[in-house]
């Protein structure tokens, strides 16, 4: 009798173990495929990490993930770690996704209709339930409140923030968007420069300036993550915003 109680307990503990497991999507295909196409590049004079769009179509990983991703229950995500990865990624995907499906484009912004941006363009299915790049951004992740995801979530540009050649994981999240917030900062080409006591910084800043607000305002937020010789310009307040390239950040 005592066998068969422990016995019961054991599986027990193991179901437990095992749900708490399959709570969490498993990236490991994005990770491998960010890690073989996505690369150094310069473009129109930015430096960025390019995406291999046709390579990657063509890798059956690649269906892979959308196929698990429509089949992927959110509400199956518990933390508020687990969901920020998740749909960090999962953005990131259907941003590729959106250029694979119309490819070849010059600009994501081609994929979308004459009347409707492609922002809001129908571009998948997470769990069964179709979405769009403007859901994702504007209804699930800003308002989680981390307005570092505005350095994590690619919208297949130029000068968007770089596609991280590595797919975000709960366990490495926050040092993952530290990291993106100082490599973009970093970037005088679309991050952020200095001239003089000018400083000018990514046109992102601006669009979601409110996301900010709550952490000391965008100069500073921004100041902790960026480079030294940066960091007085910035504490001045006064900002300049860069142009935004909005060209395909093809390799």
């Amino acid at each position: 009798m005592r066998n068969q109680v422990v016995k019961l307990s054991l599986f027990l503990i193991a179901s437990i173990l095992l749900s708490g497991n399959a709570q969490a999507f498993d990236f490991t295909g994005w990770d491998a495929l960010l890690k073989k196409y996505v690369k150094p590049v310069t473009l129109d004079g930015v430096k960025l990490n390019g995406v291999d769009y046709p390579a990657l179509q063509k890798d059956p990983e690649y269906a892979r993930t959308i196929r698990a991703l429509e089949a992927f229950p959110p509400a199956a995500l518990k933390s508020r770690e687990q969901k920020l990865a998740f749909w960090i990624n999962t953005y990131n995907i259907m941003a590729v996704k959106m250029v694979l499906d119309h490819y070849p484009v010059n600009s994501i912004k081609d994929a979308g209709g004459l009347f409707s941006s492609v922002w809001k363009k129908d571009v998948g299915k997470v769990g069964g339930k179709t979405v769009t790049l403007n859901e994702i951004e504007h209804e699930i992740l800003r308002p989680m409140g981390d307005p570092r995801i505005h350095v994590a979530i690619v919208c297949a540009s130029v000068s968007c923030p770089d596609l991280r050649p590595e797919a975000y994981t709960v366990e490495a999240l926050d040092r993952q968007l530290d990291d993106q917030m100082r490599l973009f900062l970093a970037n005088p080409s679309k991050g952020l420069t200095v001239d003089g006591g000018d400083v000018a910084v990514s046109s992102i800043f601006k669009w979601f300036a409110e996301d900010f607000e709550s952490r000391g305002g965008v100069p500073g937020f921004l100041t902790p993550y960026a480079p030294p010789s940066a960091r007085a310009a910035l504490k001045s307040g006064d900002l300049d915003y860069l142009d935004y390239n909005w060209n395909l950040n093809k390799l």
